[in-house]
């Protein structure tokens, strides 16, 4: 089954889940980098970082994408685009 065909509810959940994953690992790794916690390379925790938040974005552009788009969906799938693009932003400005 591909990824578009999956219903919208389910591709928000993903979407969040993945955009929330990496907005906390890109915070670990700033907090690391700051505080030294672990005396690790932080490039690779910043690439999975920034490569699941464009798969959140991803997804949420695939519901908005879709046709006969109820509105609830449409409106949640608008502010996760915002705040994945805005956490994304704010993630590759602190590299």
């Amino acid at each position: 089954m591909k990824w578009s065909d999956l219903p919208e509810p389910v591709l928000l959940q993903r979407a969040f889940l993945f955009g929330i994953t990496g907005i906390v690992l890109g915070a670990l790794s700033i907090l690391n980098s700051t505080w030294h916690f672990v005396e690790a390379p932080m490039g690779p925790l910043n690439g999975v970082s920034l490569l699941l938040q464009f798969a959140g974005l991803g997804m949420a552009i695939m519901v908005l994408r879709k046709r006969k788009l109820a509105q609830e969906f449409k409106e949640k799938s608008q502010m996760m685009i915002l705040i994945l693009t805005v956490a994304l932003l704010f993630f590759i400005f602190s590299l």
